[in-house]
């Protein structure tokens, strides 16, 4: 049966997305039973949307990025839109 969806908001980015490849990749691959497909695609849901939020605060970052005198680059730290109203 697939892991429970708790554990995702730990993953770091590379991780999410390599289990997210490895559960697309036994979806495809067919011959489960409809439960476990069904669990496997909630999950891969659940990764997807991990690796969407990640990859929206690292442009968030990667936005708040200013010219410093000399040229230099100096990265803002703020939280992303989602969370700035919490």
């Amino acid at each position: 049966m697939a892991q429970p969806t708790d554990d995702i908001d730990r993953l770091s980015f590379d991780d999410a997305l390599a289990e997210l490849q490895k559960t697309v990749g036994e979806l495809e691959a067919g011959g489960l039973p409809l439960e476990r497909s069904i669990a496997l695609y909630e999950r891969g849901v659940a990764l997807h949307e991990r690796c969407a939020k990640l990859l929206a605060e690292a442009e968030l970052t990667v936005r708040q990025l200013v010219s410093r005198a000399g040229g230099a680059l100096e990265a803002i730290d703020v939280a992303p839109e989602s969370q700035a109203s919490d």
